[in-house]
């Protein structure tokens, strides 16, 4: 049975090779160590879950929800967003429900890309942002994030005819794989940027309420004129431990979002109301102490991370943001694969190649700190070791 040509366009998902691999490890009875996907280790809060449990045994929400989503959630999103970012949203018309970041990045792109469109996609970056526009017909063109910039894209080597095909770019604060925060004035120039070129701006802002050392990510909605040219998924998955539920919001431009509910009410039924009732609950003021809580966490893990690193001799900065460590690879492996694939073979630990990422995470390796902590230990430790063996 032939695929369809634009499934021949996309190499396979790397975390689900990723999957693969560790399963045939572990089936040979080695003890692998898997910081290599982000999902969290700990559960979901407990109030959300009260709220959830309550929920599913309502009969109430067992029929098909609203397509666009279920009113109580819309507007603890707008409540969440005027408290947190001082960001007001017309909770009718600015806030859609999302199964989860992913399925509404890529759905953008059907609803926004015609064949020859181009999407900017920020190199490295989360793979949706290269795989959707190909599926959708389209084309991704790579930004590379600039280390000296302070891993943001050189909007000015954007070419000119880049720039008239343009309709959608997508970027991410605190970002995913690199860690870093967003600088001072860069989404300012997006929204320039967007004017000048009729671009939906999208902010994918996974990780907004994952911080450290009392940073704060601001919503790029929050910068003037944003709300005219762009959107901002935001996902409940890292910050509340809510993978597995599938629970985000789509925000911003109200007309971009009647767009995207014209695609959705013809391609899913809508988002689960038990989950957006869960959705709501974690939005709750009162939720803020687990959210700092379980950063606290990952701040002791990324220091834990980031001097084992240093102790092997590894130059590495510690990420304000994220679950994830960004790394240069050691000196005298060819490429961040062949280094992943040598500290999997050699320690029983896998870490994710940057290259994975786009062309531009070349020479780096990403470290997921959703470990337990004496696992995370154990895993940092066989680096260090097999940094100090020489290979």
């Amino acid at each position: 049975m032939r695929p369809s040509r634009r499934l021949e366009r996309i190499p396979p998902y790397m975390f689900a090779q990723l999957e693969a691999k560790i399963a045939a490890k572990r089936a040979a009875g080695v003890d692998v160590i898997s910081l290599g996907i982000g999902d969290p280790d700990t559960p979901t809060y407990a109030p959300i879950l009260a709220a959830a449990q309550r929920a599913v045994a309502d009969p109430s929400t067992h029929t098909y929800p609203t397509n666009r989503g279920r009113a109580e959630f819309l507007g603890a999103v707008a409540a969440f967003y005027d408290r947190r970012f001082g960001v007001p949203l017309d909770p009718e018309t600015e806030v859609m429900a999302a199964i989860g970041a992913k399925e509404c990045i890529f759905n953008l792109n059907l609803a926004f890309l015609d064949p020859g469109d181009v999407a900017l996609a920020a190199d490295p970056g989360y793979p949706v942002y290269t795989g959707g526009p190909l599926l959708a017909g389209g084309e991704a063109v790579l930004m590379a994030l600039e280390p000296e910039l302070g891993f943001v894209p050189n909007l000015d080597a954007i070419s000119a005819e880049h720039l008239e095909r343009a309709r959608l770019l997508f970027v991410n604060y605190p970002n995913n794989p690199t860690g870093a925060i967003v600088p001072d004035g860069f989404f300012e120039r997006l929204v320039g940027l967007a004017r000048a070129h009729d671009i939906l701006i999208v902010h994918d802002s996974a990780y907004s309420e994952t911080t450290f050392e009392g940073y704060v990510a601001p919503s790029f909605l929050a910068t003037p004129g944003a709300k005219e040219v762009g959107v901002e998924v935001f996902s409940l998955s890292k910050g509340y431990n809510m993978t597995g539920w599938r629970c985000a919001a789509i925000v911003g431009n109200a007309e971009a979002i009647s767009h995207y509910w014209h695609l959705k009410s013809n391609v899913d039924s809508g988002l689960f109301d038990a989950v957006q009732l869960a959705g709501a609950a974690a939005l709750e003021p009162k939720l803020d102490v687990e959210v700092r809580a379980m950063n606290a966490v990952y701040e002791r893990r990324r220091d834990l991370v980031c001097d084992a690193l240093a102790q092997a001799g590894v130059e590495v900065t510690p990420p304000k943001g994220t679950i994830y460590v960004w790394a240069p690879i050691p000196a005298g492996f060819a490429s961040a694969a062949e280094y992943c694939e040598h500290v999997l073979e050699r320690a029983a630990v896998v870490i994710s190649p940057g290259g994975a990422y786009g062309r531009s995470g070349e020479g780096y390796f990403r470290i997921s700190l959703t470990t337990p902590d004496e696992r995370l230990v154990e895993a940092v430790e066989r680096i260090r070791r097999l940094g100090e063996a020489g290979g």
